[in-house]
């Protein structure tokens, strides 16, 4: 009896593994079994393979059917290895030539009527496909645009199982007419509403944290916004993404494939050129933001934050569990979530925004005369921004209520467009300057390398030397500062920070004692 084969691809995290599809049809009595580490979801293929089979004039042999999924030892999850399975298990029914589908990866959800349905992570997938020696793919119709951007695939998009059978030399015909598609809401002509462009011209005020803002888009840096309600914390860091540049190639893959399993991308206007913004709610779970799920892990706000902003408004509202739960992906710039059926790594270098009131009612700024919450209140405020997570984050930024009366008398505030100008700039300085090296941006610099390499005069940085000695900084606090003085640097033109920089760095790491 002839055995058919076909290729699938079997995703964790990012990472894609080619799997061999192979099925057989053999006397006994009648079954259909799966093997090779399925999930639910993918069992449950069985059933969706038997009804797309008979709607297009090919129902399957009451014989025993085996389905072997290889390497075994991988997890298959999803519902994506549907196609794969159908054309194996027919092309062993003598349906179609069993070797026009042996070298052709297939991946798409089947209905029972026979039709295609688009699965996320088809980025991903087709790019280790492509990486393992596969030329051509067969994808559901909704998923051509993106698998169109892997380039050196032949992409064959299909809307049902009968016109990938009579791709491979089969005949097969749908039985019944597909059912009118319903038109997304987002497709609808005046059901979007116009969306107003965000820009830091619409910031009235704040002079010293729109230049901390400026300072971390620049060279990549965590930073911290304190003030009462209404201050403009918020406003502040939702309009970071708008100063900084494009992606870069590698940056857009790796953030459009990230999106791509998690379901999010649209791939019609190509690759995620944007740095993304991610703000999740206070009340998120540890999961929602770093990731997690049953099976293998998907990813979570962080991962989806890659290469662009997370912002954390009300930080000390997060639960500390989420909130502990940075501490390692903010120092290595990826995650990896482990669970029974592996684990799966994704990568997580995003710039972290938090924002924070002084205390539980907001209005301890300044002589605090109308806060009304207790000092044990106060304090236990804010300690739920534990040190460890602190010392992490370069700079802390007070922001207080805006002078409107000093601003009516003074200029105009920069355009997001100016000041992205100087972030580009400042940019372009560190690429050239780390070229030969595999980071891009001072904030990723290697401590070591750091004090070595790129570590200023004794005498320009005597200032940081003693706050050292003195308790006030930690080491990490030291080198995150002396990155910061970097970047400071670079947005003034100068080839190294001077004790000027150095001290200003300092100062805009705060008062805190880490």
């Amino acid at each position: 009896m002839t055995i058919g084969r076909t290729l699938a691809v079997a995703l964790a995290g990012l990472r894609g593994t080619v799997v061999e599809v192979e099925a057989e049809v053999a006397a006994g009595l009648p079954s259909f079994s799966l093997v090779g580490l399925p999930d639910s979801s993918t069992l449950q293929a069985r059933e969706r393979v038997r009804g797309a089979a008979g709607q297009v004039g090919h129902p399957l042999a009451s014989r025993r059917i085996s389905v072997n999924m290889s390497p075994a030892w991988i997890p298959k999850q999803g519902s994506g290895f549907d196609l794969a399975i159908a054309i194996a298990v027919l092309a062993a029914h003598e349906v179609l030539p069993a070797a026009r589908a042996a070298r052709v990866v297939h991946l798409g959800e089947l209905g029972l009527d026979g039709r295609l349905r688009p699965v996320p992570g088809i980025l991903p997938a087709l790019h280790a496909a492509w990486a393992e020696g596969a030329r051509r793919a067969v994808v559901p119709r909704e998923n051509e645009a993106e698998a169109r951007l892997v380039p050196g695939l032949e992409i064959l998009p299909a809307d049902d199982l009968a016109a990938v059978v009579r791709h491979h030399g089969g005949t097969a015909r749908l039985r019944s007419a597909p059912p009118a598609t319903l038109v997304p809401a987002a497709e609808t002509a005046g059901t979007e509403p116009e969306r107003i462009p965000l820009d830091f011209a619409d910031v009235v005020g704040q002079a010293q944290a729109r230049r901390a803002a400026e300072i971390a888009a620049a060279g990549g840096h965590h930073l911290l916004l304190t003030g009462p309600p209404g201050a403009g914390k918020t406003m502040i860091a939702a309009r970071i993404p708008t100063i900084l540049p494009d992606l870069s190639d590698a940056d857009a893959l790796a953030v459009s494939a990230i999106h791509s399993v998690a379901g999010r991308f649209d791939a019609r206007d190509g690759l995620l050129r944007r740095p993304p913004f991610e703000n999740p709610h206070h009340t998120a779970t540890t999961a929602a933001v770093v990731g997690g799920g049953a099976g293998l892990a998907q990813p979570g706000a962080i991962s989806r934050a890659h290469a662009g902003v997370l912002f954390l408004d009300e930080a000390p509202e997060f639960p500390a569990r989420v909130l502990e739960a940075l501490r390692e992906p903010l120092e290595s710039g990826d995650v990896t979530l482990h669970r029974a059926r592996g684990a799966t790594r994704y990568p997580a270098r995003f710039q972290l925004v938090l924002a924070a009131n002084p205390c539980p009612c907001g209005r301890a700024w300044g002589s605090g005369k109308d806060c009304t919450c207790t000092p044990l209140a106060r304090r236990r405020y804010l300690t739920r921004l534990s040190g460890p997570v602190l010392d992490r984050v370069d700079m802390r930024i007070g922001v207080g209520p805006v002078d409107l009366r000093a601003e009516a008398a003074g200029e105009a505030p920069e355009s997001s467009a100016v000041i992205a100008a100087r972030v580009a700039q400042a940019r372009e300085r560190q690429e050239m300057r780390f070229i030969e090296r595999p980071w891009h941006l001072n904030s990723q610099i290697p401590g070591p390398f750091l004090r070595r390499q790129y570590a200023p005069e004794r005498s320009e940085q005597r200032l940081l030397d003693r706050a050292v000695e003195s308790g006030r900084l930690t080491l990490r606090g030291h080198d995150r500062v002396l990155r910061v003085a970097w970047t400071l640097a670079d947005l003034d033109g100068a080839d190294a920070p001077s004790a000027e920089h150095i001290g200003l760095a300092l100062a805009l790491r705060g008062g805190d004692a880490r």
